[in-house]
């Protein structure tokens, strides 16, 4: 009989672990939870762009916010959903991302990447090869056509920290 309970404890640990923040916080049952979206400017990449907004889920008496980013792709959209605390790490990751990559250029490799990923499996980085930085965001964790490429570190960081902006003066109001 404990086996039986520790086996399914185990399997609800397993099954929250694989959850995202977005998925965790908006799926509570037995309480009513609102999406409030605030439109924010495209994010800019090489191939295409991506829709950005700020979303804000309450979820019975608890609020959070998120940046997501929406790219559309070749069968259908794929969407990172950054929570408030995670996009203050990237904004920060990004930072020393950019402080590093003329260092890593400079290095001649034939092939680097340097990234960030997020507990949610979101990820910001550069790779170089040939002598050049391609910056790119991975929106999701497994799929193909999940990731947007960007021509610089400053087109991410404005963006990401715009969110942050956006989000700080939402909380006020």
């Amino acid at each position: 009989m404990c086996f039986q309970l520790q086996a399914q404890d185990t399997q609800k640990e397993a099954e929250n672990a694989a959850k995202t923040k977005m998925e965790l916080f908006s799926s509570k049952t037995g309480v009513i939870t609102k999406f409030i979206d605030t439109q924010l400017p495209n994010l800019s990449a090489l191939y295409t762009s991506a829709e950005t907004r700020i979303r804000k889920v309450k979820s019975g008496n608890t609020e959070t916010y998120f940046y997501q980013i929406e790219k559309e792709g070749k069968y259908g959209s794929s969407t990172a959903s950054i929570e408030y605390s995670d996009l203050l790490e990237v904004i920060k990751a990004v930072k020393t991302l950019k402080s590093e990559v003329e260092t890593d250029i400079a290095s001649n490799p034939d092939y680097m990447e340097n990234k960030f990923t997020t507990v949610d499996g979101f990820q910001v980085g550069y790779y170089i090869s040939k002598g050049k930085a391609t910056w790119y965001i991975r929106l999701e964790k497994y799929g193909s056509d999940k990731t947007l490429f960007v021509t610089d570190g400053e087109i991410i960081e404005t963006a990401f920290t715009n969110a942050k902006n956006k989000i700080d003066e939402l909380k006020t109001k």
